[in-house]
């Protein structure tokens, strides 16, 4: 399979490049740096010998003096590498560090620097629909688009295997969670909140562990950047809102792999969830390529009045409701009608599964396909302005 486009361009400075495993980093850098001197620390006699003698990295280093960039793969293997790599940033030697990872915050909690600041941070997403040659809203709601998956011979095959790979491999090699067995009850629990509000209490009692051991899975998740939260927006509010955030999983594939469907579960609210997924991993990979100070949210009042998603920033305010269906009803605006009466300044647009764009008052309708293919960090958001 051909290389793809990724919309996310490398600073020309050092830099962090986290994200979940299989979102392509490793390949991608191959890719655009293909001179660079690889560390690979997913080879075990590789990280045994840095870990026990991490100044050996200076000898790499200094054993390619031709090379101008230094990939250091999945550095949150051997964290000690940072203090080498932060001293040789501060010698003469001026080349370029890539370090890759699929969890900063485990670097930030074992005390480690990010490099004071001489690397930025950035983050690869899954595949974004404009990244794609060929784009189908049915086989990303069932597979997601994780380039893992996407670039697989088996894709379905793929998709089942991902959660092993971190059940087995990523989970108990960072000694994330020591019992795996009550680690994948908690992950297919944990399904059933995805795009909702996240109730730990109820999640506990169905993969039976205790509430504080679920509050550590969630933090295992976010960690491994398998899972966000959405805060709710409550800039100058009229409202009373709720203080809950909302949990999705990072890709709707992942999604679709880990909750269980049977006779009681009805399949529109299983792809409900996904679609809002679809959108929610979209928004997130639009906002971190596009290097804005926009945020994402969503909103609930105490009454139960909801609008998916809010984007929040200087240049943006867009107010934003995901409907899996093709078509929309006037109970369907309501939460979108009571957003745009407290906030008139924002854009509000319901996507859903039609064809056709329409308008009623301050509201746009818009089929989500055409909205995720037209979605590229170098455009605004694909939604037309209030007064077209």
């Amino acid at each position: 399979m051909e290389l793809l486009r990724r919309f996310f361009e490398p600073p020309r400075q050092s830099f962090f490049l986290f994200g979940p495993r299989g979102t392509g980093k490793t390949t991608w850098l191959r890719h655009v740096i293909p001179d660079a001197v690889i560390v690979d620390l997913l080879q075990p006699d590789v990280a045994r010998e840095l870990m026990a003698r991490p100044e050996r990295l200076r000898d790499i280093v200094r054993g390619s003096p031709e090379r101008s960039s230094i990939v250091i793969d999945e550095v949150q293997r051997v964290p000690e590498l940072l203090n080498v790599v932060h001293a040789l940033l501060e010698s003469k030697d001026r080349r370029r560090f890539v370090l890759t990872g699929s969890s900063a915050r485990k670097l930030r909690r074992g005390g480690v620097d990010l490099l004071a600041g001489r690397a930025v941070v950035r983050t690869l997403h899954p595949f974004m629909a404009a990244e794609l040659n060929q784009f189908d809203l049915d086989a990303s709601l069932r597979r997601g688009l994780l380039p893992l998956v996407v670039a697989a011979a088996q894709p379905d095959d793929a998709l089942r295997a991902y959660a092993s790979v971190y059940i087995d491999e990523e989970v108990r090699l960072e000694g994330w969670a020591r019992n795996v067995g009550a680690f994948a009850r908690f992950l297919e629990a944990v399904s059933f909140s995805h795009a909702g509000v996240l109730n730990i209490a109820n999640v506990a009692r169905e993969c039976e562990v205790e509430r504080k051991t679920v509050a550590a899975y969630i933090e295992v998740l976010e960690d491994l950047l398998l899972s966000f939260a959405l805060p709710v927006f409550t800039r100058r509010a009229r409202r009373e809102t709720t203080a809950h955030p909302k949990f999705f999983l990072f890709d709707a594939g992942v999604y679709r792999s880990l909750r269980p469907a049977g006779p009681l579960d009805r399949p529109e609210e299983i792809e409900g969830a996904a679609l809002e997924g679809l959108v929610a991993q979209h928004l997130r990979a639009w906002l971190a390529y596009r290097g804005a100070d926009a945020k994402l949210f969503f909103w609930r009042t105490r009454s139960g009045v909801e609008v998916d998603f809010v984007v929040y920033g200087s240049a943006e305010f867009c107010a934003i409701e995901v409907k899996n269906s093709g078509r929309i009803r006037q109970e369907d605006l309501r939460g979108l009608a009571a957003f745009v009466a407290d906030y008139p300044q924002a854009r509000t647009v319901l996507l859903y599964r039609g064809y056709r764009r329409e308008r009623k008052g301050d509201i746009w309708i818009l089929p989500v396909e055409e909205f995720l293919r037209d979605l590229q960090p170098s455009r605004d958001l694909p939604i037309p302005g209030r007064g077209r």
